[in-house]
């Protein structure tokens, strides 16, 4: 394989990869940031384009035998020294290594085949979202529907909280969120809201196609959204006022797999 490629960073390239880190420049330019050693070896061994690496002389010397194997990748590979380095990182603490990818366009919804799709409406709190982005990983669900008022994907904190995992779906961000939804339940798929009120999950009789809908856990599901589904609701047992949107994710994932006797991947 080629040599990775070496040219100096300007000012003027540093400023523009540091850019990325807000929204505005990545919708523009349709890169971002992945930072950190767990997402830039999720992002390296997804489908998605690198544009550079960049690493921090201390992360050279702790990790060579890691930056040795990055050489055999025909990828622009950057040392910079600590200061230049935080330019381009969300967290107070980078771990000294980060790359630059290109955003790639969602496959159309391909419903056929599916047993579970998850769609979220109005979830805007950027760790809620990758956590359930990586929930979803976990349960083998493969697409994700994305209502306008989500969190973006490509947020720094929505990639840290999906440990990766949301290089590795198909993620929607669907302007006709409730229109699709709508399609979908006329094609035989059972669409079902989490809420507070609601069925008993576990009293649920779980049907082959799903549609798993969750909502902002502050204002819960809109009227809209009520008026296509079901709602289903997990039941308490202790005082607690309610669950966290990603733990309640996780929870009706499971159960549904457990339900459905979905074949465990297994792990070595």
């Amino acid at each position: 394989m080629a040599k990775i490629v070496r040219k100096m960073v300007s000012k003027t390239e540093l400023k523009y990869f540091a850019s990325l880190l807000h929204k505005k420049q990545r919708t523009e330019e349709k890169k971002f940031i992945a930072e950190g050693k767990k997402l830039v070896d999720e992002a390296l061994d997804s489908d998605y384009s690198c544009d550079a690496l960049f690493a921090t002389y201390t992360f050279e010397e702790t990790h060579q035998s890691y930056c040795n194997a990055l050489q055999n990748r025909s990828i622009r590979y950057e040392r910079l020294s600590a200061p230049d380095f935080k330019k381009l990182c969300d967290t107070e603490t980078p771990q000294g290594i980060a790359g630059v990818f290109v955003q790639k366009e969602a496959k159309p919804l391909l419903a056929v085949g599916d047993e579970i799709i998850v769609a979220l409406e109005n979830i805007s709190d950027p760790g809620n979202l990758g956590t359930i982005i990586r929930n979803c990983d976990w349960f083998g669900v493969k697409n994700i529907l994305l209502s306008r008022e989500c969190a973006e994907v490509y947020n720094p904190k929505v990639l840290r909280a999906s440990m990766g995992s949301a290089f590795h779906l198909n993620i929607l961000d669907e302007p006709y969120f409730y229109e699709t939804l709508s399609s979908l339940k006329k094609d035989g798929f059972d669409i079902l809201c989490a809420d507070l009120k609601g069925e008993n999950i576990f009293e649920y009789d779980v049907k082959t196609r799903s549609v798993l809908v969750f909502s902002n856990e502050s204002h819960g599901p809109t009227h809209e959204l009520v008026s296509i589904s079901k709602t289903v609701t997990i039941p308490a047992y202790g005082s607690a006022e309610s669950l966290n949107v990603a733990n309640a994710c996780a929870v009706i994932l499971g159960y549904y797999r457990a339900s459905l006797k979905t074949p465990t991947k297994s792990r070595t």
